[in-house]
């Protein structure tokens, strides 16, 4: 029976133990919410509110114009973009063209000469 009653005990004591360090972590985790609230509260103190909306602006104003030189810049350089691509167009249909006067020459048939000496006795 004392074999049992020293299991017994040691088994507590493990149990008591995890629920120390679970009692511990515990604490550690639900502090950290209550900390950063604190530190809000003391940030936001030293601030007043049309500070706050200042600097809100202020931020939101240059965010939205780097946006828009983004934006410029990229249609930029859509332009160059496009521009070499119908100017590539514009060669290869020329070169296109000129290969189909050239083809269009070569198959076109001269008249043949029975009609020219009609013609010409006529």
């Amino acid at each position: 029976m004392g074999k049992l009653k020293t299991y017994q005990e040691q088994l507590q004591e493990i149990v008591e133990k995890g629920i120390n360090a679970a009692e511990e972590q515990q604490k550690k985790l639900a502090s950290k919410p209550f900390e950063y609230a604190e530190k809000f509260e003391n940030d936001v103190r030293e601030y007043s509110v049309a500070t706050l909306r200042t600097r809100y602006y202020g931020y939101s104003e240059s965010l939205f114009e780097q946006l828009r030189e983004l934006n410029t810049r990229f249609g930029s350089f859509a332009a160059d973009l496009v521009a070499k691509l119908e100017k590539e167009v514009v060669e290869s249909a020329d070169e296109v063209a000129e290969a189909a006067d050239a083809v269009k020459e070569s198959f076109e048939e001269p008249k043949p000469a029975a009609e020219e000496t009609t013609t010409a006795s006529a």
